[in-house]
């Protein structure tokens, strides 16, 4: 949920949310599409507002009759997703009381964690984090938690928000250092960790990062295709958003769709950082150019291989008839094989792009652009 200037920036933000949320679960090995709704407001609803708008796309994610599950993103949280499950049962990340598995946030700030450590060590030959000097740009449901882990293993944080009070509580919580918002770029680090809204990295921007990396849980971190560009001429090891904030879209899949156990998920979580480790090991033999190009090939290539695909597993996002799916085991990384499913077969991934336009809703001025990509994968025999 945002404040959008014009419809149009609404729907482009969905149809590049839901692009990405296909790669993170089809590399994730997850047996789903990817989809992403974005709620456009004038300003952020509270109270009975609020709640009056939640229940009216609670009834627009019941309509799609389980070929779209809903979960919490910016702006959103535990409590609304309470109120959509009032209506369908469509929704992923509810709170523990309410039957969910709590907030993705939380395991998000986990698989962060662990991409971190991954992309240290293919930058520095080390994944140790003690002396290491971060930037976590974000001090809300993921940056804060991440900052505690940071810490806990030695690093010295710093941390920027948009309110000043919780970059300073959070900083001093951890023993780190509250930055102000406009000199996020300013300080010397050897991470920068973007965990608020997407689009920060620019041909603007890029420019003035003195990091050796970028790795955090912003979606659609890169405002434009050269801005990674620019980071691969600058040398800064970029690792691809879509990759290492899976924590939270595994947790809430794992737990409550696939029946995982803690230990299950923490196992998942932290395959997240061997994915990265494969994926930088890939792009380096694929392209000595364009690390842009190389990381998203790479990571792409996976997609026709991974369990989401595999026996029609892209079949299986719908909730409609309320079976759960054959238990998966938590599996993420690159190696895939094309006869996992018996004899030799030719992988086909079909994309489609599904848009509702706006829609009014009734006596209110708040329209919803719901927008999703869903890969269809089937085989056949060669």
């Amino acid at each position: 949920m945002k404040v959008y200037g014009r419809p149009a920036e609404a729907l482009e933000d969905a149809m590049r949310l839901s692009a990405a949320m296909t790669r993170k679960l089809a590399i994730a090995g997850l047996p789903f599409g990817g989809g992403k709704a974005v709620i456009a407001v004038p300003e952020i609803p509270s109270g009975e507002q609020r709640r009056a708008l939640f229940l009216r796309y609670a009834d627009l994610v019941a309509s799609l009759g389980g070929t779209f599950r809903t979960s919490s993103d910016i702006n959103t949280g535990e409590a609304d997703m309470d109120v959509i499950g009032e209506r369908t049962e469509y929704v992923f990340g509810r709170s523990v009381q309410a039957g969910g598995s709590g907030s993705p946030a939380p395991p998000t700030a986990v698989g962060v964690y662990h991409g971190i450590r991954a992309s240290l060590t293919h930058a520095f030959g080390s994944d140790d984090l003690e002396g290491r000097i971060v930037v976590v740009q974000g001090a809300g449901g993921v940056g804060s938690p991440l900052a505690d882990h940071l810490a806990n293993a030695g690093a010295s944080v710093l941390v920027a928000d948009i309110d000043p009070g919780r970059a300073h509580a959070v900083a001093a919580r951890v023993g780190g250092v509250a930055l102000p918002a406009d000199q996020l770029f300013e300080p010397d680090s050897d991470v920068f960790a973007p965990c608020a809204v997407g689009g920060i990295l620019s041909v603007e921007t890029v420019p003035q990062l003195r990091c050796r990396i970028v790795a955090g849980s912003a979606n659609n971190q890169l405002a434009e295709p050269e801005a990674a560009d620019l980071l691969h001429a600058r040398g800064i090891l970029y690792a691809p958003d879509y990759v290492i904030n899976a924590g939270g879209a595994i947790a809430i899949v794992g737990l409550e769709q696939l029946g995982w156990s803690k230990s299950e998920l923490d196992t998942a979580l932290a395959r997240i950082g061997e994915t990265l480790r494969q994926i930088y090991e890939r792009a380096d033999a694929l392209d000595g150019g364009s690390r842009r190009r190389a990381c998203r090939g790479a990571a792409e290539s996976t997609l026709a291989g991974t369990n989401a695909l595999r026996c029609g597993w892209g079949r299986q996002s719908s909730f409609s008839d309320r079976r759960r799916p054959e238990r998966l085991s938590p599996s993420i990384g690159l190696e895939r094989t094309a006869d996992g499913c018996g004899g030799s077969r030719r992988r086909v991934a079909r994309l489609a792009s599904i848009v509702a336009w706006p829609r009014s809703w009734p006596q209110t001025n708040h329209r919803l652009w719901w927008g999703a990509m869903v890969f269809a994968g089937f085989f056949s025999a060669r």
